[in-house]
């Protein structure tokens, strides 16, 4: 049988905090000495309340500063916690050969920031763009147990081998996307995704290979949003 860890399964655990929070600004969470995780801790977060939590994975060659303006006003104005770990390499260890270091990363961050704030178990989500997108699609099916929404944008591929729960996807794609072409990816996946029975929002909006700002706000309200 396969390593669940090998095939993307984190550890993580939802807990009681055990530490002090952290106050709000953006901090870097000391767990590396290089590309270390950075969090986005919003005004009036309540630590003994359940806070939702968004991870956001950035693209190839990219960083957690080239990424967070994506999600960041979103997490000031909405009071979520923003986490955004960074790749061992320039991208993520998925893309070049499959999981190891970067998935033992987000493990590191994961428990980190639940160990200074209380998470809200029904709004975990992972988000990326481009590369990222693509991690957070293939990492995010397999860590549906925990992991409750996904908001992929320009995702290039799809590489689970291991599947659990049931989260719900927002995924977006550029109609004018060169680098990645829509046709053989989000279109793709989409098709995929439902036949496999995930619940699926997919947005294609007239745009090259850079996320949307409106299309990301959309998919924020949907990470968001209480399910009935």
């Amino acid at each position: 049988m396969i390593d669940p860890h090998l095939a993307g399964r984190l550890a993580f655990a939802h807990r009681l905090p055990t530490q002090p929070p952290l106050p709000p600004g953006l901090h870097a969470l000391g767990l590396f000495a290089e590309r270390d995780a950075m969090l986005v801790v919003p005004d009036g977060i309540d630590p003994h309340r359940p806070t939702p939590l968004v991870v956001l994975f950035h693209g190839g060659s990219g960083s957690a500063e080239k990424i967070l303006p994506m999600l960041r006003a979103h997490a000031e104005a909405r009071g979520f916690l923003l986490l955004a770990p960074q790749s061992v390499f320039p991208t993520w260890d998925l893309v070049i050969g499959g999981h190891g270091p970067d998935r033992e990363r987000v493990d590191l961050a994961l428990a980190a920031v639940s160990s200074r704030f209380l998470l809200d178990p029904g709004h975990l989500a992972f988000a990326g763009h481009s590369d990222g997108g693509s991690y957070t699609l293939s990492l995010g099916l397999a860590n549906g147990h925990v992991v409750t929404h996904l908001l992929v944008s320009s995702a290039g591929f799809l590489s689970v081998h291991l599947q659990a729960g049931a989260p719900r996807i927002f995924l977006s794609h550029g109609t004018r996307d060169e680098q990645i072409p829509i046709d053989r990816s989000a279109r793709v996946h989409v098709a995929k995704l439902r036949e496999a029975g995930y619940h699926v929002t997919a947005v294609e909006y007239d745009g090259p290979h850079a996320y949307d700002p409106a299309v990301v706000a959309q998919g924020v309200a949907f990470c968001l949003a209480d399910e009935a």
